[in-house]
């Protein structure tokens, strides 16, 4: 989608601080990080939200995320992925991204 943040990002429009890349997903660190390690992982094909896509790209995302995690170190002490959808569900871009969180204690609520 032309006006999609994600999808400029995927395309290499805007740059990004990549931390894993293939032919069908990007992940990049989040510029407003919720945690030392805060990742955020999306399709490069536009969905708008984890509705929309198709399972088989769900389930390759999960698969890349054990990856990233054994990467950033994060795959032994635990981390947390959140997937926002709709406007209840706190989802500002409308692409599906899955945010992974990790680096420290991910307790609930937060503090």
């Amino acid at each position: 989608m032309e006006n999609c943040l994600f999808c400029r990002i995927a395309a290499g429009e805007i740059p990004s601080s990549k931390v894993y890349e293939d032919d069908r997903v990007l992940a990049f660190r989040d510029i407003d990080p919720q945690a030392p390690v805060h990742v955020l992982l999306i399709p490069k094909q536009h969905y708008a939200n984890i509705l929309e896509a198709d399972g088989d790209t769900v389930a390759y995302m999960q698969q890349i995320i054990r990856k990233i995690a054994e990467e950033l170190g994060i795959a032994e002490s635990g981390f947390r992925v959140v997937i926002n959808t709709g406007e209840d569900g706190q989802q500002t871009v409308k692409h599906l991204h899955m945010h992974i969180l990790g680096g420290r204690s991910m307790q609930w609520p937060p503090g």
